[in-house]
């Protein structure tokens, strides 16, 4: 049977057989009627090759020479009389009715006797019974029908797939069962990194598999474990890593499996999948997105009606933790999107455990790096220290991505192994785009892209707490005609001065072209944009503005989108927006300040990367000399790798400034 949808080929063969073998037997084989005058005068022609004569009837049937047939098929045609194709034994070609046997027999032997060269045969046989004719076709009947329903309706019954497969089935879970028969091969071998949350989960499967080491102590096998964290960054892989390492039923669906358009049947579902996971007891239920059925409730239900999502999430609830639920079912979930969770769907005693799964330190990334090259033919230049420092803020599987795309590339390059060069092209292809080497600029514009660039360069290196910069380019690539790129500080907490020294980096391009041309462009868009939500997040989120004070309005609930007011009156809104432009308009004066000050060291940064097209951190030393404030970066080995790498290659996290 195929899973997918409805196998229509057994029955439709099955069908066709029974029409081509039982067609003959089911139609009529008697041919054309005539009378006995007519008989003779055929036998006297010469024309009739045999005679059946049935027993204990007054019929028979004549059969004639394959002369007189191809003659009587001629006409046939002719006449445009229909034929048979699927006439698989000879039927008679014609059929009459006898008085008396003796007398019709008599009458053929004097005939044969009068003319020898006559050489019909006359043959007797049984004749046909009507009622056992019926029989056979009414069996044959039953048959079919049989087998149509055997097809169709049992398979409808089932919950096979196709457009009417689930009109029986429409109320059974969609989970997708793992156990002894089917297993998961990913352990927790296979997931790097994550050494917090996989301690917690490893807890739960020790759990089931050794339970009496805790019972024993009083304690309580977790009703719900919820894996929390940005995408990619390996939830539902840890959750693969539990069902290859539990040994016990695992049933593995998605939020959105329990949504339909008829009502009361997520909540059918639901019930459906704890009565399956029950009966394999103990079992672990993982719902990957359960934010489709966890939001909650009465948001947006402005209309009063029935909501099934809420019916389906109260079902939910029910089973998690209601009256009754003492069984060994342990359910797992996975979301990025906490903040908007029913509260009772994340109270003690349902999801008794949240692990927040973060994006990887750099150790971290050195692991999953480990993982993904295993499979990978690598060159020996390659440095898996140097890959996870030059891949700040990724996630597993932007890592994963890497490695996959640098293998491309490899191949695509005719390489034998994957080398260094290959992964930095990887990085350079994935954050920055593809490179567009035809693509035809005015010089005037070039020129223009050269200052943007040599400012954010120059502010980044002339200020203290800018990101340490790797490399600047003003070769187009994807939607930017350049590019700076940073090796950003792994920090958990930012200060003032860190958020102001990066507005003004960030405004540096568009203060070049103010300082340089006299006037500005449409190039610093997405500048403009990043400056903005960090200078919004600095007034309205951390409180780092003297006028407005120690005040947040960041919900974290996420319950403010939908109030229909703002969480301040108008006169802070409006003191909130004059901030915000008074911190932009400051770091971009100082921008123009420094670039005043700087200006013949600008006009050789940008008249270098006119002649170059990219530049690293030691050309930028020559100009403007080491920064005092960061000695060590004199002799970071980053930078030495990069004197031997292609120019033309982007290095650095997603942060880079672009034109």
């Amino acid at each position: 049977m195929n899973n997918k949808g409805f196998n229509w080929f057994f029955p439709i063969a099955i069908a066709v057989i029974l029409f081509l073998f039982l067609q003959p037997m089911m139609s009529n084989t008697e041919g054309q009627k005539i009378d006995e005058e007519q008989f003779y005068q055929l036998v006297q022609e010469g024309k009739v090759q045999e005679v059946m004569v049935y027993k204990d009837t007054d019929k028979a049937d004549v059969y004639l020479t394959k002369e007189a047939k191809t003659a009587t098929v001629q006409k046939t045609e002719n006449d445009s009389m229909p034929f048979n194709a699927f006439q698989f034994t000879p039927s008679a070609d014609y059929s009459l009715t006898f008085g008396d046997l003796k007398y019709f027999q008599e009458r053929y032997n004097e005939i044969k006797k009068a003319n020898p060269n006559i050489k019909t045969k006359m043959e007797f046989g049984l004749g046909k019974n009507p009622i056992s004719e019926l029989l056979f076709s009414v069996l044959i009947w039953v048959a079919v029908l049989g087998l149509f329903y055997f097809f169709l309706f049992r398979r409808m019954s089932a919950g096979g797939g196709g457009p009417g497969g689930q009109i029986f089935s429409i109320g059974k879970s969609r989970a997708k069962l793992f156990d002894e028969k089917e297993k998961v091969n990913v352990t927790f071998k296979d997931v790097a990194g994550l050494e917090g949350a996989k301690e917690e989960v490893q807890e739960v499967v020790d759990f089931l598999k050794n339970s009496e080491k805790y019972t024993k102590l009083g304690g309580k096998i977790p009703k719900g474990v919820l894996l929390v964290g940005p995408p990619g960054t390996g939830k539902t892989l840890l959750a693969k890593a539990v069902a290859g390492e539990a040994k016990v039923p695992f049933f593995s669906l998605s939020g959105s499996d329990f949504v339909e358009m008829f009502v009361g049947v997520g909540a059918s579902r639901v019930r459906d999948l704890f009565a399956q996971a029950k009966a394999k007891s103990p079992a672990i239920i993982f719902i990957d997105e359960i934010d489709a059925i966890g939001r909650a409730r009465g948001r947006g239900n402005f209309t009063g009606g029935n909501d099934e999502r809420e019916n389906t999430l109260n079902q939910l609830l029910t089973e998690m933790d209601g009256f009754g639920t003492d069984t060994n079912v342990i359910v797992m979930a996975a979301t990025n999107r906490a903040d908007i969770l029913d509260k009772a769907l994340m109270r003690a005693g349902r999801f008794d455990r949240s692990i927040y799964v973060d994006l990887p330190e750099l150790h971290e990334r050195r692991q999953i790096f480990d993982v993904h090259l295993s499979k990978i033919k690598l060159d020996p230049s390659v440095d898996r220290d140097f890959l996870s420092k030059q891949t700040p803020g990724f996630s597993g599987a932007d890592i994963a991505n890497v490695c996959n795309e640098a293998a491309l590339i490899a191949a695509r390059n005719n390489h034998e192994a994957v080398t260094k060069q290959d992964f930095l092209d990887a990085v350079d292809r994935i954050i920055g785009g593809l490179e567009k080497k035809n693509k035809a600029i005015k010089p005037s514009e070039k020129r223009r892209v050269a200052y943007h660039e040599a400012g954010h360069a120059a502010i980044s290196w002339l200020v203290e707490h800018a990101a340490p910069l790797l490399k600047v380019t003003i070769v187009p690539r994807g939607r930017s005609l350049g590019a700076a790129w940073y090796l950003p500080e792994e920090r958990s907490l930012t200060t003032t001065e860190q958020m102001s020294d990066e507005l003004c980096a960030t405004l540096g391009g568009r203060a070049a072209e103010q300082t340089v041309f006299g006037n500005i462009s449409t190039g610093a868009l997405s500048d403009l944009e990043r400056v903005t939500k960090q200078a919004q997040a600095m007034v309205t989120v951390y409180g780092l503005n003297d006028k407005v004070g120690n005040i947040s309005y960041y919900d974290s609930s996420g319950q403010s989108e939908y109030n229909f007011g703002k969480p301040y009156s108008e006169e802070t809104a409006k003191t909130i927006d004059q901030e915000i432009s008074k911190i932009i308009e400051t770091q971009y004066q100082r921008a123009l300040n420094i670039l005043a000050e700087n200006r013949p060291k600008l006009d050789a940064l940008a008249a270098k990367l006119l002649e170059k097209e990219v530049i690293f951190r030691e050309d930028l030393e020559e100009i403007f000399g080491k920064r005092a404030w960061d000695p060590e970066l004199t002799e970071n080995p980053v930078n030495e790798s990069l004197k031997e790498e292609d120019p033309d290659v982007v290095i650095g996290p997603e942060n880079g400034n672009q034109l």
